[in-house]
């Protein structure tokens, strides 16, 4: 049996299940995502050595616990950040800061500037789960524009995770291809300079673009429905806590997670700040930090609604659970990843485009975007394809942090049903499978396209080797 036969069974076969399931079925999110995941690991059992067929249940659950362990917690603290924000009136008061400073007309910069910079010392989920109920309450105070502001969060956020270390995939690759700290330098200034102009033709003009042709209506979404939104918008700024008050969550998230990445990110340079890493590797855990965030956010809820102990306690309850459905859905479609990985989808695709007779950007913007597509997530893809591309560094004419661009522009494309992000935007931002890939997967797809053409423009017209 040929090599890919296994690989590209299962990927077709997964493709076909999760659409007839997801889509032509209508089958409850988690549903489908869990039998898609149980068939395609049937299919490994089946074509791909060394699989066991009675362990394939076992392996999936696995993968959704892996998953679980990664961003059950996270979730469900951004649950609690969101309902209470938003009932609070923390959300609505930031909202209104952002609209003294720019018009309703601009006020997608202000969700894009955020998510962006944000998005640096933050994973792009962390940034989502805290600026989510900042559009809602957007979209709820201006009455439309939904699809652009989840398109700018989305659109800056994704960017920035994907070509400016120190998030995990640029910055593995980078020292794949490099050694010492020039290449990381490098790979900052230039993923800057590639992140900001795409995240502003796929967040904000195509933004702008699908908003005038997709109207998306406020649903529940974290525990608060629209009806709660549209009370809090029509409220007076009197009513409502301070701004900085308002804002303290999303800032000690932010900062104690940029302390820990800082501290592990630059203690080589000064060995000094290692004596800080244990500290700093505990506040700045994301278990922690949101876990703190969403604290500080509910004794907000508790002293502005002055409502009975108990209440208050049951509304963080159902918060609770609407985070932990959203979990659930989101670790189902890793899992689903996780099972078209096991095929080697990855290595398969890999090894079958390497030695194609095209420049080695393109090659590697072409590996990583194919296995992206095929097993999900962007720093697997990344990283699988900086293995691939590490010994060929030495045959380029360009700095090799270029390689590390296009690995990323390869590996942020075409979010879809394998992705965990892809759950995680439609869940909290309460939207549809439909438009979740009509904001989302196009934004993602055309961040792609735009950043490699950016980085074949700047290697030809600034090679920097």
């Amino acid at each position: 049996m040929p090599a890919a036969l296994p690989a590209l069974t299962a990927l077709i076969v997964g493709v076909a299940v999760v659409i007839l399931l997801l889509v032509v079925w209508d089958l409850p999110a988690f549903l489908g995502l869990v039998i898609s995941a149980l068939i395609v690991g049937v299919v490994d059992a089946a074509l791909v050595p060394g699989v066991s067929f009675g362990g394939i249940p076992a392996q999936v659950a696995t993968a959704f616990g892996n998953n679980m362990a990664g961003v059950g917690i996270p979730i469900l603290m951004a649950a609690v950040i969101g309902k209470s924000m938003t009932e609070s009136g923390a959300a609505n008061r930031i909202v209104r800061s952002f609209q003294s400073l720019v018009s309703d007309e601009n006020a997608d910069f202000a969700l894009w500037g955020s998510s962006t910079i944000l998005a640096i010392p933050v994973f792009f989920d962390n940034v989502f789960y805290l600026l989510a109920p900042l559009a809602r309450s957007m979209r709820a105070r201006i009455g439309d524009n939904y699809a652009l502001y989840i398109a700018v969060v989305g659109g800056g956020g994704a960017a920035t995770h994907a070509f400016v270390p120190p998030t995990p995939g640029p910055l593995t690759v980078a020292h794949k291809l490099g050694t010492g700290g020039s290449i990381l330098g490098m790979t900052i200034i230039l993923g800057l300079a590639v992140a900001i102009p795409s995240a502003l033709v796929a967040g904000v003009l195509y933004g702008r673009f699908i908003n005038k042709r997709l109207d998306i209506p406020l649903r529940e979404s974290m525990g608060t429905t629209a009806e709660d939104l549209e009370q809090q918008a029509e409220q007076s700024i009197e009513s409502l806590p301070s701004f900085t008050e308002s804002l303290l969550p999303i800032a000690i998230a932010v900062l104690l997670i940029a302390a820990g990445t800082s501290v592990d990110t630059f203690q080589d340079v000064y060995p000094v700040l290692e004596q800080f890493q244990p500290i700093t590797n505990f506040v700045g855990d994301v278990n922690f930090s949101l876990t703190l965030a969403a604290i500080v956010s509910a004794l907000t809820y508790l002293r502005m609604d002055d409502f009975p102990r108990q209440v208050w306690q049951d509304e963080l309850t159902e918060a609770l659970q609407n985070g932990g459905n959203i979990a659930a859905i989101t670790c189902a479609g890793g899992a689903f990843g996780a099972m078209l990985a096991l095929s080697n989808i990855g290595p398969v695709v890999a090894g079958g485009l390497s030695n194609l007779g095209i420049g080695l950007l393109i090659t590697a913007w072409l590996i990583a975007f194919i296995v992206r597509i095929a097993q999900g997530s962007t720093t697997v893809a990344m990283i699988t394809t900086g293995g691939i591309m590490a010994p060929l560094t030495p045959q380029l004419t360009v700095n090799p942090a270029y390689l590390v661009l296009a690995i990323g522009a390869g590996g942020i494309a075409c979010s879809w049903y394998n992705d965990s992000g892809f759950w995680v935007v439609k869940e909290i931002g309460g939207l549809t499978q439909g438009e979740t890939l009509k904001t989302w997967t196009v934004v993602t797809s055309l961040l792609s396209v735009t950043a490699m053409i950016l980085v074949l423009v700047y290697s030809t017209l600034l090679p920097l080797a």
